[in-house]
């Protein structure tokens, strides 16, 4: 299981520690920067306060890690199970690419108040950056984490940086997915959920995916099209699970 994390990360502010060297540097007007304040405090205030309710069930494939969580590993999991997934998996010094933009600010401020290592960059802005940040996270040790489909969508539709740094670093890749039993879901474009109080959760780990090095552009598209049926599957089972569980479809 992974480490459990008991109080708030003391972390730099993330004007100073989550812009990786040559990403640009995001500006914003001081409507936006109050917006930012208040926006990054409520939503941290809210995973701690549903994130302690939740009662959750894990389950992990053949062939996947051990744990959870293991240091090392380039994870993927849809946008919409940012906040659950944010309270799982707290204090372990993951490394999550943020986008540039004002919705990834206010994610990256609230992430690294949880002991998250924010990334900038995204597949339209700053990916390239972004992918460089990421791998010396994993040089140092750290597990990376991408919300595949981010930051704009479409929903369910992988991108494929996560395939790119796992044949450049030689680590393992691996989906997971979280489904929960009682959730508000946002009218926004990934259906973010927002767990409701007491909810079961259920998350799912893929088996590790490990990617070779120097693969042409068709055996990247093969690991990616590996990857994307690793997300849909965790998914699918992870909404089964619950669905046995509690008689509710989700």
């Amino acid at each position: 299981m992974p480490s459990r994390y008991n109080g708030p990360v003391s972390t730099p502010a993330p004007s100073e520690s989550a812009v990786e060297p040559g990403a640009a540097r995001p500006v914003f007007t001081l409507t936006q920067r109050v917006l930012l304040q208040v926006i990054s405090w409520t939503g941290y205030v809210a995973a701690w306060l549903l994130g302690p309710t939740l009662r959750w069930t894990a389950e992990i494939e053949d062939g996947g890690p051990p744990l959870e969580y293991g240091p090392g590993i380039i994870y993927s999991f849809w946008h919409r199970c940012l906040l659950p997934a944010l309270f799982r998996y707290r204090g372990n010094s993951i490394a999550v690419m943020t986008s540039s933009s004002f919705d990834g600010e206010y994610i990256a401020r609230i992430i690294e108040r949880f002991g998250f290592i924010p990334v900038r960059g995204s597949s339209t802005r700053g990916g390239a950056v972004a992918l460089v940040g990421m791998a010396k996270e994993l040089e140092k040790g750290h597990a990376v984490a991408f919300t595949i489909d981010g930051p704009r969508g479409p929903r369910y539709v992988a991108k494929r940086g996560p395939v790119l740094l796992a044949s450049k670093s030689g680590q393992p890749l691996c989906c997971f997915h979280v489904a929960l039993e009682k959730a508000w879901v946002l009218r926004s474009w990934d259906a973010f959920m927002i767990p409701k109080p007491f909810s079961r959760a259920v998350v799912r780990m893929s088996r590790l995916i490990h990617v070779p090095p120097g693969l042409t552009a068709e055996g990247l598209d093969a690991y990616h099209q590996e990857m994307q049926a690793a997300l849909d599957r965790t998914r699918a089972l992870a909404e089964a699970r619950i669905a046995a569980e509690t008689g509710r479809c989700v």
